[in-house]
């Protein structure tokens, strides 16, 4: 599982694209995928109906690149 940094502010999530939606969590639509920062525990969460890897995954890359995601064993 993978998950934002807890030492991270979510703010910097803005950068890539990323919005708070009305629950307060951050979210993220691109093609055909929904992406979510769930709640206080900032596991990342993805949804797809269609299989557009190479460009939903280039959005999880992004963070990676930026220091901002970590692995976490559930």
């Amino acid at each position: 599982m993978l998950k934002i940094k807890d030492n991270v502010d979510l703010k910097e999530l803005e950068k890539f694209g990323w919005s708070k939606n009305r629950g307060g969590e951050y979210a993220k639509h691109t093609a055909n995928a929904y992406w979510l920062i769930r709640g206080k525990d900032r596991v990342i969460i993805f949804s797809s109906g269609m299989g557009l890897w190479s460009r939903t995954l280039t959005e999880l890359f992004d963070l990676i690149q930026a220091g901002l995601v970590e692995k976490v064993v559930d």
